[in-house]
Protein backbone atom coordinates (compact mmCIF):
# COMPACT_ATOMS: atom_id res chain seq x y z
CA UNK A 1 0.00 0.00 0.00
CA UNK A 2 1.36 2.99 -0.86
CA UNK A 3 0.12 7.04 0.10
CA UNK A 4 1.31 9.64 -2.00
CA UNK A 5 0.38 13.71 -1.80
CA UNK A 6 -1.02 15.53 -4.44
CA UNK A 7 -0.30 19.08 -4.04
CA UNK A 8 -3.24 21.34 -4.69
CA UNK A 9 -3.79 24.98 -3.88
CA UNK A 10 -0.98 26.94 -2.10
CA UNK A 11 0.26 24.13 0.31
CA UNK A 12 -2.67 21.85 0.52
CA UNK A 13 -2.11 17.73 0.34
CA UNK A 14 -4.15 15.60 -1.18
CA UNK A 15 -3.45 12.24 -0.17
CA UNK A 16 -3.63 8.95 -2.35
CA UNK A 17 -3.62 5.35 -1.17
CA UNK A 18 -3.40 3.25 -3.80
CA UNK A 19 -1.97 -0.73 -3.86
CA UNK A 20 -1.74 0.22 -7.72
CA UNK A 21 -4.94 -1.00 -8.82
CA UNK A 22 -7.44 0.58 -6.29
CA UNK A 23 -7.20 3.51 -4.70
CA UNK A 24 -8.96 5.77 -1.87
CA UNK A 25 -8.50 9.51 -1.51
CA UNK A 26 -8.71 11.81 1.52
CA UNK A 27 -9.92 15.35 1.53
CA UNK A 28 -9.92 16.25 -2.69
CA UNK A 29 -10.23 19.74 -2.69
CA UNK A 30 -9.27 19.80 -6.39
CA UNK A 31 -10.32 17.60 -8.60
CA UNK A 32 -7.83 17.38 -11.61
CA UNK A 33 -4.93 16.83 -9.93
CA UNK A 34 -6.69 13.54 -8.56
CA UNK A 35 -7.93 12.65 -12.00
CA UNK A 36 -4.34 12.95 -13.96
CA UNK A 37 -3.04 10.79 -10.97
CA UNK A 38 -5.52 8.27 -11.41
CA UNK A 39 -5.32 7.64 -15.05
CA UNK A 40 -1.79 8.41 -15.00
CA UNK A 41 -1.34 4.91 -12.84
CA UNK A 42 -4.46 2.77 -14.27
CA UNK A 43 -5.94 2.87 -11.01
CA UNK A 44 -9.62 2.60 -9.77
CA UNK A 45 -11.06 5.10 -7.33
CA UNK A 46 -12.72 2.95 -4.69
CA UNK A 47 -13.49 5.35 -1.19
CA UNK A 48 -13.32 8.94 -0.13
CA UNK A 49 -12.77 9.96 2.92
CA UNK A 50 -13.62 13.82 4.07
CA UNK A 51 -12.30 14.88 7.05
CA UNK A 52 -14.40 18.28 7.62
CA UNK A 53 -16.31 20.77 5.48
CA UNK A 54 -13.94 23.00 3.93
CA UNK A 55 -14.08 23.85 0.91
CA UNK A 56 -10.17 23.25 -0.14
CA UNK A 57 -11.07 20.02 1.16
CA UNK A 58 -14.87 18.93 -0.10
CA UNK A 59 -14.48 20.94 -3.61
CA UNK A 60 -13.55 18.51 -5.92
CA UNK A 61 -16.56 15.81 -4.72
CA UNK A 62 -19.00 16.87 -7.58
CA UNK A 63 -16.10 15.44 -10.65
CA UNK A 64 -16.52 12.24 -8.26
CA UNK A 65 -20.15 12.08 -8.07
CA UNK A 66 -21.51 8.19 -7.66
CA UNK A 67 -17.63 7.06 -8.75
CA UNK A 68 -17.67 6.02 -4.95
CA UNK A 69 -18.67 5.72 -1.68
CA UNK A 70 -17.51 9.14 -0.04
CA UNK A 71 -17.26 9.15 3.96
CA UNK A 72 -17.79 12.01 5.85
CA UNK A 73 -18.43 13.41 9.35
CA UNK A 74 -22.19 12.79 9.93
CA UNK A 75 -22.99 16.55 12.10
CA UNK A 76 -21.91 18.76 8.93
CA UNK A 77 -23.85 19.21 6.14
CA UNK A 78 -21.31 18.56 2.53
CA UNK A 79 -22.91 17.63 -0.42
CA UNK A 80 -21.82 14.58 -1.90
CA UNK A 81 -21.04 12.63 1.17
CA UNK A 82 -22.76 9.18 0.88
CA UNK A 83 -21.43 7.20 4.18
CA UNK A 84 -22.10 9.36 7.28
CA UNK A 85 -19.28 8.79 10.04
CA UNK A 86 -18.77 9.70 13.25
CA UNK A 87 -16.42 7.97 16.08
CA UNK A 88 -16.89 4.47 16.90
CA UNK A 89 -17.53 3.71 13.39
CA UNK A 90 -14.97 1.34 11.44
CA UNK A 91 -14.69 1.80 7.72
CA UNK A 92 -13.65 -1.31 5.44
CA UNK A 93 -12.51 0.43 1.96
CA UNK A 94 -14.15 -2.07 -0.74
CA UNK A 95 -12.00 -3.80 -2.86
CA UNK A 96 -8.65 -2.63 -0.61
CA UNK A 97 -7.59 -4.89 2.10
CA UNK A 98 -7.57 -1.50 4.95
CA UNK A 99 -9.68 -0.82 7.54
CA UNK A 100 -10.24 2.97 9.84
CA UNK A 101 -11.86 3.97 12.46
CA UNK A 102 -13.29 6.96 13.40
CA UNK A 103 -12.70 9.58 15.63
CA UNK A 104 -14.07 12.94 16.58
CA UNK A 105 -12.18 15.88 16.28
CA UNK A 106 -13.98 18.93 17.17
CA UNK A 107 -12.10 22.42 17.30
CA UNK A 108 -10.98 23.29 13.94
CA UNK A 109 -14.92 22.60 13.03
CA UNK A 110 -17.45 21.26 15.24
CA UNK A 111 -18.22 18.00 13.29
CA UNK A 112 -13.65 17.35 11.82
CA UNK A 113 -13.17 13.79 12.03
CA UNK A 114 -10.09 11.84 11.78
CA UNK A 115 -9.70 8.35 10.20
CA UNK A 116 -6.85 5.94 11.56
CA UNK A 117 -5.58 3.04 10.02
CA UNK A 118 -2.87 0.49 9.87
CA UNK A 119 -0.25 2.87 11.85
CA UNK A 120 -1.19 5.75 10.38
CA UNK A 121 -4.17 8.60 10.81
CA UNK A 122 -5.53 11.13 8.13
CA UNK A 123 -6.20 13.88 10.54
CA UNK A 124 -7.35 16.42 8.24
CA UNK A 125 -6.40 20.35 9.52
CA UNK A 126 -6.59 19.24 13.13
CA UNK A 127 -2.46 18.43 13.95
CA UNK A 128 -0.21 19.76 11.63
CA UNK A 129 3.63 18.58 12.40
CA UNK A 130 4.67 21.58 15.16
CA UNK A 131 0.81 22.85 15.06
CA UNK A 132 -2.60 22.54 15.07
CA UNK A 133 -5.91 23.91 13.19
CA UNK A 134 -6.99 27.46 14.01
CA UNK A 135 -10.28 27.44 15.88
CA UNK A 136 -13.04 28.39 13.59
CA UNK A 137 -15.96 26.87 15.21
CA UNK A 138 -14.90 24.72 18.12
CA UNK A 139 -13.38 25.92 21.92
CA UNK A 140 -9.76 25.54 22.85
CA UNK A 141 -11.29 22.77 24.98
CA UNK A 142 -12.60 20.70 23.07
CA UNK A 143 -9.36 21.32 20.27
CA UNK A 144 -6.86 20.21 23.41
CA UNK A 145 -9.40 17.13 23.81
CA UNK A 146 -8.70 16.16 20.16
CA UNK A 147 -4.92 16.70 20.11
CA UNK A 148 -5.02 14.75 23.95
CA UNK A 149 -6.91 11.89 21.37
CA UNK A 150 -4.18 11.66 18.93
CA UNK A 151 -1.30 12.13 21.30
CA UNK A 152 -2.51 9.03 22.61
CA UNK A 153 -2.51 7.17 19.04
CA UNK A 154 0.86 5.23 19.07
CA UNK A 155 4.28 6.92 18.87
CA UNK A 156 4.86 4.88 15.66
CA UNK A 157 1.81 6.23 14.16
CA UNK A 158 2.33 8.33 10.67
CA UNK A 159 0.29 11.58 10.64
CA UNK A 160 -0.45 12.74 7.07
CA UNK A 161 -1.98 16.32 8.02
CA UNK A 162 -3.25 18.41 5.03
CA UNK A 163 -0.93 21.52 4.50
CA UNK A 164 2.70 22.38 4.35
CA UNK A 165 2.72 24.18 7.33
CA UNK A 166 5.80 22.80 8.67
CA UNK A 167 8.53 25.64 8.51
CA UNK A 168 6.30 28.10 9.59
CA UNK A 169 5.31 26.16 12.83
CA UNK A 170 8.70 25.20 13.82
CA UNK A 171 9.36 29.19 13.99
CA UNK A 172 6.55 29.65 16.06
CA UNK A 173 8.01 26.77 18.29
CA UNK A 174 11.03 28.78 18.60
CA UNK A 175 9.62 31.38 20.48
CA UNK A 176 7.16 29.13 22.24
CA UNK A 177 10.00 26.79 23.29
CA UNK A 178 13.21 28.02 23.05
CA UNK A 179 15.47 24.98 24.31
CA UNK A 180 14.01 21.72 22.28
CA UNK A 181 17.17 19.96 20.39
CA UNK A 182 14.78 17.68 19.09
CA UNK A 183 12.81 20.55 17.80
CA UNK A 184 15.83 21.72 16.59
CA UNK A 185 17.16 18.85 14.38
CA UNK A 186 13.51 18.52 12.94
CA UNK A 187 13.95 21.75 11.86
CA UNK A 188 17.11 21.37 10.13
CA UNK A 189 15.75 18.03 7.98
CA UNK A 190 12.56 20.06 6.84
CA UNK A 191 14.92 22.96 6.08
CA UNK A 192 16.62 20.30 3.55
CA UNK A 193 13.59 18.48 2.64
CA UNK A 194 11.94 21.95 1.30
CA UNK A 195 14.76 22.83 -0.14
CA UNK A 196 14.70 19.89 -2.43
CA UNK A 197 11.13 20.30 -3.08
CA UNK A 198 10.08 17.84 -0.72
CA UNK A 199 7.05 17.61 2.05
CA UNK A 200 7.78 17.78 5.20
CA UNK A 201 4.83 15.17 5.83
CA UNK A 202 4.25 12.69 6.97
CA UNK A 203 5.26 13.42 10.35
CA UNK A 204 4.84 10.64 13.72
CA UNK A 205 2.69 11.09 16.97
CA UNK A 206 6.19 10.29 18.53
CA UNK A 207 8.03 13.22 17.05
CA UNK A 208 5.02 15.67 17.49
CA UNK A 209 5.26 14.94 21.21
CA UNK A 210 8.46 15.83 21.26
CA UNK A 211 8.42 19.16 19.37
CA UNK A 212 4.75 20.50 18.67
CA UNK A 213 3.80 22.75 21.76
CA UNK A 214 0.21 22.37 21.21
CA UNK A 215 0.77 18.56 22.06
CA UNK A 216 3.44 20.09 25.39
CA UNK A 217 1.35 22.72 27.08
CA UNK A 218 2.59 20.91 29.92
CA UNK A 219 5.84 20.50 29.89
CA UNK A 220 7.91 22.92 32.07
CA UNK A 221 10.09 24.21 29.70
CA UNK A 222 7.14 25.26 27.31
CA UNK A 223 4.86 26.46 30.08
CA UNK A 224 8.07 29.06 30.88
CA UNK A 225 8.14 30.50 27.62
CA UNK A 226 4.27 30.92 27.32
CA UNK A 227 4.06 32.75 30.67
CA UNK A 228 6.70 34.73 29.52
CA UNK A 229 3.96 35.70 26.60
CA UNK A 230 0.69 36.12 28.47
CA UNK A 231 2.42 37.95 32.17
CA UNK A 232 1.12 34.77 34.36
CA UNK A 233 1.57 30.94 34.85
CA UNK A 234 -1.73 29.99 32.77
CA UNK A 235 -3.66 27.74 35.92
CA UNK A 236 -4.24 24.61 33.44
CA UNK A 237 -3.67 23.28 30.59
CA UNK A 238 -6.80 24.14 28.62
CA UNK A 239 -6.00 28.25 29.52
CA UNK A 240 -2.69 27.20 28.31
CA UNK A 241 -3.83 25.94 25.02
CA UNK A 242 -5.90 28.73 24.46
CA UNK A 243 -3.24 31.45 25.26
CA UNK A 244 -1.31 29.08 22.80
CA UNK A 245 -2.91 29.50 20.08
CA UNK A 246 -4.29 33.20 20.45
CA UNK A 247 -0.18 33.56 20.51
CA UNK A 248 0.40 31.86 17.20
CA UNK A 249 -2.61 33.68 15.50
CA UNK A 250 -0.38 36.81 16.29
CA UNK A 251 2.75 35.60 15.48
Amino acid sequence: MQIVPIPAFNDNYIWLMHDGRNALVVDPGDAKPVQDFIVQNDLTLRAILITHHHMDHTGGLPAFAQQCPVFGPSTETITGVTQPVHEGDEIRIPHMEVTFRVLDMPGHTLGHVAYVGPDLVFCGDTLFSAGCGRLFEGSPAQMRDSLTKLAQLPPSTRVFCTHEYTLANLAFSQAAEPDNPDRDEWLARCQRLRAEGKPTLPTTIGLERKINPFLRVQEPSLIEGLSGYVGHVPKDPVHAFAALREWKNNF
